[in-house]
């Protein structure tokens, strides 16, 4: 929706929190808790990682038949579109806009079952209205592919075959918001293993395509994969949406109408959508600055890009289960339970993309040379892939905990409200709303500037480099802006445990490299490597104090039998380990 009003929807509501010194309202029936959180987290990683290697696997086939070459580099530029799409109409904006949306409704359903089902109001108030705007966007980026390819790429040797790839892919823009819209909807209603599986068959799509047509159609036939797999994504989704939408209570819509209004604020999702297009101009830049750079530059950015990613796939996995709980405390306005919840995430999120930056700093050549080299990917590749993943590492933790902060962060800005809510948005809270977008901004200057800079000495990695500095700069100023929002982060406890993990990566790092070097095979030597890492890294953050590592330590101690040592305690000031999460599940909330 484009308008600048509220859009009511014919739909009841809880009533509003009620003022200091008035009864409060009855509140709706928690979510489910207990193990419907821990299953919740293990079919949402299992299908992740599923996804992640099929990801994986598919970079893999691009390597294996064209390479890194100017070819690979055209269609990596087509790629930006369904990059940019996923983001903002998968994993936020439309998330942001819906979940909220649909649960309301879902709790009004329950409430007042004779009056008008506000689930299937919901959705012909706005589903019409999205379609026709993601068919809108798919036709403009098809039409206008040449203007955005010398956009983003103004140095490609090739244009036309960039051309090409982007309008097949701008296909992937109306099924990836299918895709959001539906996933959000049955989050709502408890449902994750769709949602979770979507990844899945995208990328089953994208590799059937390409095992096909690879030779008759070169890397065109990737644009093509990409298109079919985006299809099946919304596909998958739309049984198991229509079994939820028909589950309704069996009077719905004969009754009475509702007396209330449910209200979408379409100006909420311009700061989320804001946010999220500026972050993903970090690869913008590197495009168009690399594009310059001799033919494979951007190849060599790609596949250090996605194989860094998986560090980070854990521990964005924490915060994406734990999220619910951070946002229903937030709403109860119980901040001392949103704050201990985000500190956690921020801490157990750091450990585990730590360990994974340390490993990769220590055994990326080997990594690189067992994944990618073979066919048309060759040693000069593997080094130059090699070189570029070290230098990304360094922005990797500060990615991370992004990922962590902006969920609560917009968390507190409602995208839906009752139409009788009294309270009012005042300047300063408007000014909070843009926040995010505004440091992320700052950090894309740093990132310009920086690649700038040193990219006419370093190339592909003075991209990286800029990459780093600019994700690093925009997570401080976050980290900060936490604390303006409301959620009274203690700082120096959270800096301080992150200093522990620092401390025990650069070790772990030192010590996996050397391991790494006395292999000349690339199996062994990542396998001696990625085991010194692990090992070290348990060792010096058990001994540093760091309670993210000591806690998990101490429990495979105890599950081995009764201990024969001792390990250090935490230290003054420090809290004891954090619960796991199948027992912060249990835990009553507010606890």
């Amino acid at each position: 929706m484009t308008t600048d009003q509220p859009t009511a929807l014919t739909s009841a509501l809880p009533a509003p929190r009620s003022a200091p010194g008035e009864q409060p309202a009855p509140a709706p029936d928690p979510a489910p808790r207990g193990g419907f959180l821990a299953r919740a987290f293990g079919i949402t990683a299992l299908l992740s990682a599923a996804g992640s290697g099929l990801g994986l696997l598919r970079d893999l086939l691009l390597a294996r038949y064209f390479g890194a070459n100017q070819g690979t580099d055209a269609f990596l530029v087509a790629w930006t579109v369904p990059e940019t799409a996923a983001p903002l109409l998968i994993e936020d904006a439309m998330s942001f806009l819906m979940v909220p949306a649909f649960a309301l409704a879902l709790v009004l359903r329950e409430e007042d079952p004779d009056a008008p089902d506000p689930v299937r109001q919901l959705v012909r108030a706005t589903l019409p209205w999205l379609l026709l705007a993601l068919s809108g966007l798919a036709l403009a980026a098809a039409l206008g592919a040449p203007q955005l390819v010398e956009l983003l790429a103004p140095g490609l040797p090739d244009p036309g075959l960039a051309v090409t790839c982007t309008r097949i892919t701008a296909v992937t823009v109306l099924p990836f918001g299918v895709a959001g819209y539906l996933a959000a909807a049955l989050r709502a209603h408890h449902r994750f293993t769709a949602p979770a599986g979507i990844y899945v068959v995208y990328n089953l799509g994208i590799l059937a395509v390409l095992l096909a047509l690879h030779a008759a159609l070169g890397v065109r036939s990737a644009a093509l994969g990409v298109a079919a797999g985006s299809l099946l994504m919304a596909g998958l989704l739309v049984g198991p949406f229509l079994r939820r939408l028909r589950g309704g209570p069996p009077g719905a819509g004969r009754g009475r109408r509702s007396r209330k209004a449910l209200v979408l604020m379409p100006l909420a999702l311009l700061p989320v959508g804001a946010f999220t297009l500026t972050r993903q101009s970090q690869v913008f830049v590197e495009r168009y600055l690399g594009s310059a750079l001799p033919p494979g530059t951007i190849s060599h950015l790609n596949y250090a890009a996605k194989v860094s990613q998986l560090a980070m796939t854990a521990g964005i996995l924490i915060c994406t289960v734990t999220f619910p709980l951070v946002a229903r405390a937030l709403a109860a306005g119980d901040l001392a339970t949103a704050r201990d919840r985000v500190e956690k995430d921020l801490g157990q999120a750091a450990a585990v993309v730590l360990l994974g930056t340390a490993f990769l700093m220590a055994c990326a050549p080997s990594v690189v040379s067992l994944l990618f080299e073979r066919g048309a990917f060759g040693p000069r590749d593997t080094a130059a892939t090699a070189d570029v993943i070290r230098v990304y590492s360094f922005g990797l933790p500060a990615q991370a905990l992004i990922g962590v902060m902006i969920r609560p962060y917009f968390s507190l800005r409602p995208v839906v409200r009752r139409a009788d809510d009294p309270r009012t948005d005042d300047g300063r809270r408007r000014l909070l709303d843009w926040y995010p977008a505004v440091v992320m901004v700052l950090g894309l200057a740093v990132t310009v500037v920086t690649g700038l800079l040193a990219t006419p000495a370093f190339g592909a990695l003075g991209l990286a480099a800029g990459n780093a500095a600019g994700i690093t700069t925009t997570a401080a100023l976050l980290l900060r802006g936490l604390v303006l929002r409301g959620i009274p982060l203690r700082l120096r406890r959270v800096l301080g445990g992150h200093g522990r993990l620092v401390a025990a990566a650069a070790g772990a790092t030192v010590l996996g490299t050397a391991a790494a070097g006395l292999a000349a095979d690339p199996l062994l030597s990542t396998l001696l490597g990625g085991l010194t890492v692990a090992l070290a890294f348990a060792a010096l953050g058990t001994g540093f104090g760091a309670r993210e590592v000591r806690g998990p330590v101490l429990a495979a101690a105890r599950a081995a039998g009764p201990a024969r040592w001792i390990l250090p305690g935490p230290s003054a000031g420090q809290a004891p380990n954090p619960p796991t999460l199948a027992e912060e599940g249990k835990r009553p909330h507010g606890q």
